[in-house]
């Protein structure tokens, strides 16, 4: 690349980078809170009788621990939980699919999913949810 086409690239960015601090409108201060809200899957991988045995407990810590089971057709994807939200006494996780990481796939492609959900102890209850749909609503007994 020559110095003329690297000088007219840097001029490109510099300007495009202009007043773009200072412009603090309603519009974009609504966008920028609309792209740091957090985005949950909005599609569901998983039949109903594909996810079971859920449930929620505490830790030594206080913090709510959720377990589970889910069933995927093919091994080459695995059965995960994604990342909780916490809104007051009540938190939602979901459950999704990602790669395979493993060299082997789980028993009869049955994943055994397990997360913990960090700054937990004033949560009671906990759903876990697969795309829109909730797939289990789970009670935390407070903690001793």
């Amino acid at each position: 690349m020559n110095a003329r086409a690297l000088l007219l690239a840097g001029a490109v960015a510099l300007l495009a980078g202009c007043n773009q601090a200072g412009n603090n409108t309603a519009e974009n201060v609504a966008a920028n809170a609309a792209a740091s809200a957090p985005k949950h899957p909005t599609y569901c991988f998983f039949k109903d009788a594909d996810t079971k045995g859920w449930s929620a407990s505490r830790d030594a810590a206080g913090n709510v621990t959720v377990k589970g089971r889910a069933h995927l057709d093919d091994n080459r994807y695995m059965a995960q939980l994604g990342q909780p939200e916490v809104s007051g006494a009540s938190a939602s996780l979901w459950v999704t699919m990602g790669p395979n990481t493993g060299t082997y796939g789980a028993p009869e492609n049955t994943w055994d999913v397990k997360a913990t959900v960090p700054n937990s102890s004033a949560v009671a209850t906990v759903a876990v949810m697969c795309g829109t749909k909730t797939v289990a609503q789970l009670s935390v007994k407070p903690r001793d």
